[in-house]
């Protein structure tokens, strides 16, 4: 399609702007979007899929994820008077009616600035798979690979920060989706150590810039009859992978992942652990254009010891996040930014003979802050003793259907994986527009 006829056709009305994405994408991104006058047999397997647009009410989202089960019961969900309870007590908050766990009295003095999900429910009882499912809105298959939100967000919007990664990672997990089947250039930059930032991104002493452009030269004249041979998608990602290295060598904003330049008690506040130095580093990340990050912490598979466990993975978690909200608040970037806290699954209401609680995808719970978020409120809720939705089940594809509703992201536009088969963002998730203020 020449830019000739692309301009006649758009002048015409022929063609939407978004049925000119869909035309061209396959070239720019190795997928395809199905546009409006495309669609057809091929889009009624997602009649179901969401058609609602809003103006983005965040820009930005900071992802904390759970690793391993958390503890509905005993984090936001904590119920009294039952025997499913344990030892958990509930405290008051900064927002009326709302209580979370005695285990994080830093984040119960932000609560006025989230929501508490506490209907969230799946039928992943497997961690591998649970936590697939959470990421991408889709089963673990082993024919293919979906997409995460961040690489979504890559795709439809972009924008940021031109010289540094859109999506970041900072954790260790390598069952992370990534970019699924989108190209390698919308994956994560993986963070596994925020205290030791991106090591060697600067060039080697005595290198100066001219011979390393030299080098630079001869690599690619090497590289000139493979690339012509194999124009495959992948050869051509590799490449870029060169080229947004070396963009980001040359960025003046490297310095955001240099966690040295924070005070004292700004680190000290977001506690020692890499957890939460890792969202001190993501809040450092959207100050920069940085569209989203996520931050994980581990340690929730609490089958044994939950009540010696729990309470030492919330003390990591609590001055994480309640600094994180705190921050981002006094910085003016909550309204734009979306932090989310989730889960694979909570964990059995009842207590097991090793004093633990085991998998349970049920019912389990999530947290929300800022981004156009109401504040201080509650969506959903479980009976008396956690065990079944009892109010307002929202499952993992509706929860990211939040999510990506919140960013204005088209939760009906159909994309074609390089195979040819076709997906929405969320599968047929449903945004929860109470959560919303």
């Amino acid at each position: 399609m020449n830019h000739e006829l692309c301009t006649q056709l758009l002048r015409s009305g022929e063609i939407t702007r978004r049925d000119f994405a869909a035309k061209t994408a396959s070239s720019l991104l190795g997928v395809g979007l199905l546009g409006n006058f495309m669609q057809g047999k091929a889009h009624a397997a997602f009649e179901g899929s969401s058609k609602l647009r809003q103006v983005a009410t965040a820009k930005n989202v900071i992802y904390l994820y759970m690793s391993g089960g958390q503890s509905h019961l005993d984090t936001w969900d904590v119920k009294e008077g039952v025997a499913t309870a344990g030892s958990t007590k509930p405290i008051k908050t900064s927002a009326d009616g709302v209580r979370v766990s005695e285990y994080l009295p830093l984040t119960a003095k932000q609560m006025h600035h989230g929501t508490l999900v506490n209907s969230l429910s799946s039928n992943q009882g497997a961690h591998e798979q649970g936590n697939y499912i959470m990421h991408t809105s889709y089963e673990l298959r082993g024919t293919i690979r979906h997409p995460a939100m961040g690489a979504w967000l890559n795709v439809f919007q972009g924008g940021g920060n031109s010289t540094l990664p859109n999506f970041v990672f900072i954790g260790n997990d390598s069952r992370h989706p990534g970019a699924g089947f989108f190209p390698a250039a919308q994956s994560p930059l993986f963070v596994s150590n925020p205290e030791n930032g991106i090591k060697n991104v600067r060039r080697q002493n005595g290198l100066t810039e001219e011979k390393f452009q030299a080098r630079m030269a001869l690599a690619d004249e090497l590289d000139k009859d493979f690339r012509a041979t194999f124009q495959h998608r992948n050869v051509k990602a590799y490449t870029d992978m060169y080229d947004d290295a070396i963009t980001m060598m040359k960025s003046e904003d490297l310095k955001a992942f240099d966690l040295t330049e924070e005070a004292p008690d700004v680190r000290a506040a977001y506690g020692k652990e890499a957890f939460g130095q890792g969202c001190l580093l993501a809040r450092r990340l959207v100050e920069r254009g940085v569209r989203f990050v996520e931050v994980s912490l581990g340690g929730w598979d609490t089958h044994n010891a939950n009540f010696v466990a729990v309470p030492e993975r919330c003390e990591t978690l609590d001055k994480g996040l309640s600094s994180l909200v705190a921050d981002l608040a006094s910085r003016g970037l909550l309204d734009e930014t979306l932090v989310v806290v989730t889960t694979e699954f909570g964990r059995t209401p009842d207590i097991n003979k090793n004093v633990g609680r085991d998998h349970y995808p049920k019912a389990f719970s999530a947290a929300l802050f800022g981004g156009g978020v109401k504040g201080g409120a509650i969506y959903g809720k479980t009976d008396k003793e956690g065990r079944e939705v009892a109010e307002n089940k929202l499952r993992p594809q509706d929860l990211n259907a939040t999510i990506a509703y919140a960013l204005g992201l088209p939760l009906d536009q159909v994309v074609y994986s390089p195979s040819k088969r076709p997906f929405t963002i969320a599968d047929k998730g449903q945004p929860a527009l109470e959560i919303f203020a």
